[in-house]
């Protein structure tokens, strides 16, 4: 693999092997070493190290003296702590949306990206399915206007979407079930239903939750 954009590089790379953790290619502990990372990807070493701190940033790996790098553990408590913090930024993202939305064509973006969603879970794509799950959130940060919220979002994204693939892989059927609570988000924010959005945010945040928990008990 050859990569382009120097001054994008070790993005690049960050997002090449954030890829392999959320898929669960690189397990949970496993090295990741910056001289195969290197050799791997025609990259610099300088690149490779500056990527693996975008992925320490990102609680994708962890950095230890005089062991180096390392895929993340996944425990009960950071699962909770992440999902708990995340589920209070849905909700300020759709109460953002749901107070200033002023034409339909404004909600145009969500509609698209449920048709979307749908056609994924007929597919029983996770892939694709997750990706749009956090296109929800891309679509939101207009209405939000609000560039550090969006940089945390954007931060924990990787680890959130890492949850939800051990919990979707495991368990597609559970996509009809966040699809169907996508609706009712979409209704809610429509009627500008500030409590119903909440209720609606936080059942999912929950639900999403305790899937990752059965996934990583049985995983």
């Amino acid at each position: 693999m050859t990569f382009k954009a120097p001054d994008s590089l070790a993005e690049q790379i960050a997002h090449h092997l954030a890829e392999r953790i959320i898929r669960g290619e690189l397990k949970p502990g496993e090295r990741i070493q910056e001289q195969k990372v290197t050799a791997a990807l025609n990259v610099s070493r300088g690149s490779v190290r500056e990527a693996l701190l975008v992925l320490e940033r990102r609680h994708l790996i962890v950095i230890l003296p005089r062991r180096g790098a390392q895929v993340s553990v996944l425990t009960p408590h950071n699962i909770t702590s992440l999902c708990a913090l995340m589920s209070e930024l849905y909700i300020l993202l759709g109460l953002a949306v749901a107070r200033s939305w002023q034409e339909q064509t404004d909600l145009a973006p969500f509609l698209q990206i449920q048709q979307r969603l749908i056609a994924s879970c007929e597919r029983k794509d996770v892939k694709g399915f997750v990706e749009d799950s956090f296109n929800v959130m891309r679509a939101a940060y207009p209405f939000a206007d609000n560039p550090y919220l969006e940089e945390t979002v954007e931060n924990l994204q990787p680890s959130m979407s890492r949850f939800y693939y051990l919990a979707l892989e495991q368990r597609k059927a559970e996509m009809s079930e966040y699809l169907t609570l996508f609706g009712q988000l979409l209704e809610a924010v429509i009627a500008r239903d500030l409590s119903r959005i909440r209720e609606v945010l936080t059942c999912y945040a929950e639900r999403s939750c305790q899937s990752v928990l059965s996934a990583l008990a049985a995983s």
